[in-house]
């Protein structure tokens, strides 16, 4: 048994929870998005994006020993990510897509915020960030669905414009949960505290430094998918 799960640690806890809830959500995302994808090409690169999604997030609950489904029927991921149901509704309830285009956008960009919220609070972690990063991933430039999207945007200089759009919208959104979260989960406005004051970083405070780092990433992720920020 890892250190992580010897000795409980209600901060890793949260935020693991945080993370495993959000590749849920992007599992769902991505496999909707496979059946009503243009081409079987698309589609089967689409779920296999969804199951990378549910890989990362059993090994995001084995750091606290809550097994996923093959593990223990979900009952110990469900009440680890029970205190974030729902935490995506307002999110998704705002950014409604016109069509199959803009909803694969979100799950990269909205859902891809989440992720790298979860990454960069995972530096407030005491020694455990390691095993956390690893868990997850880096971000990835050769990301199966970003690769379907940067190659629909390619093809149609209408719908990539269009999708640039979109995308401010959606990370406006996404942004905005933020606050929302330090809010609501105390152990994570504190680890947000404690990854900015172990960065070198500006920022007049923990969730501006935040937010400025979240949309740095962003500008990169819209640049891979060969979109205007």
């Amino acid at each position: 048994m890892s250190e992580q799960q010897s000795i409980p640690d209600p901060a890793l806890t949260t935020l693991v929870g945080l993370a495993a809830y959000t590749e849920l959500a992007a599992f769902g995302l991505l496999a909707a998005r496979s059946v009503d994808a243009p081409d079987l090409v698309a589609r089967q690169t689409l779920a296999t994006a969804a199951g990378e999604a549910l890989s990362r997030q059993e090994r995001l609950l084995d750091l606290v020993d809550a097994p996923g489904p093959e593990g223990s029927g979900g009952a110990g991921a469900a009440a680890t990510m029970a205190p974030f149901d729902g935490a995506l509704a307002d999110f998704d309830a705002r950014t409604t897509p016109s069509g199959w285009a803009e909803g694969l956008l979100k799950s990269v960009v909205g859902l891809g915020v989440a992720q790298d919220l979860c990454r960069e609070l995972a530096a407030g972690l005491p020694g455990g960030a390691a095993g956390f990063v690893a868990a997850v991933g880096e971000p990835r430039p050769d990301d199966p669905a970003t690769a379907v999207l940067a190659g629909a945007a390619a093809a149609d200089g209408v719908l990539a414009s269009r999708l640039a759009l979109w995308g401010r919208r959606v990370v406006g959104e996404a942004l905005g949960l933020v606050p929302v979260l330090l809010a609501a989960h105390p152990p994570l406005a504190a680890l947000a505290a404690r990854a900015r004051a172990a960065s070198d970083d500006g920022g007049a405070s923990a969730q501006a430094w935040l937010v400025s780092r979240l949309t740095a990433e962003h500008t990169r992720r819209m640049d891979r998918l060969g979109l205007a920020a």
